[in-house]
């Protein structure tokens, strides 16, 4: 599984032998918060099975989702390298499985192995790149703008020549996800529907034709 996660690619055989070994697994059913943000923060989590969602909320309970995760991608990495804090709860969508790597293991293995340290720097530094251009999307993107950032983010190519967005996605996921409202994200969504931009298959969204520039 390890030799599959992005943070690990590069390793050696023996450098993953000696990370799995210091690994433990665990299963949490759907809509169970694995960490929760402010909490101390101890081990990284690599997703084996399942999906989750990161997301930060304020004082009222209001959600901000930062993204959702499956298979293969990992989460809590900051804890390997400070004493800081979570920067993010974490909640399961659906039953999920997990590899979890206790700090005190990882620098265990880090001591013997320091290509995992560089290997691990390399991939935080393709994460800020990517929150930066988030933030960018929220501070100088109109809503619609955002709307249709997450919507071709999320989407894949098919062979008909549209996109299909493989997550379930609500009106109100899209809303936490753009820092909007409901109501407004109803609306852009009804307006790319009428304009022939965007049909539902079900609960998926299928991108028929690129997106407007201006709504």
């Amino acid at each position: 599984m390890l030799q599959q996660v992005e943070i690990f690619q590069g390793l050696s055989q023996e450098e993953l032998e000696a990370l799995a070994a210091s690994s433990s697994s665990r299963s949490f059913p759907k809509n169970t918060v694995v960490i929760h943000e402010n909490d101390p923060a101890d081990s990284l989590f690599i997703i084996e099975s399942g999906k989750v969602k990161v997301y930060c909320s304020d004082k009222n309970g209001k959600e901000f989702i930062m993204n959702t995760q499956g298979a293969g991608d990992y989460f809590g990495e900051l804890a390997l390298l400070d004493d800081s804090t979570r920067s993010a709860s974490v909640r399961t969508v659906e039953k999920s499985s997990f590899c979890i790597v206790y700090k005190e293991d990882f620098n265990r293995v880090l001591d013997q192995h320091p290509n995992i340290g560089r290997q691990l720097v390399k991939n935080l530094s393709q994460r800020v790149r990517k929150l930066t251009a988030d933030v960018k999307s929220l501070a100088l993107q109109d809503v619609y703008g955002r709307v249709a950032n997450v919507l071709m983010d999320l989407s894949e190519e098919r062979g008909d020549g549209t996109l299909y967005i493989p997550e379930k996605l609500t009106q109100q996921d899209i809303a936490d996800r753009v820092g909007a409202s409901r109501e407004m994200v109803a609306r852009i969504l009804k307006d790319l529907t009428i304009g022939e931009y965007i049909r539902f298959e079900g609960r998926h969204i299928i991108i028929n034709t690129r997106l407007p520039a201006k709504y």
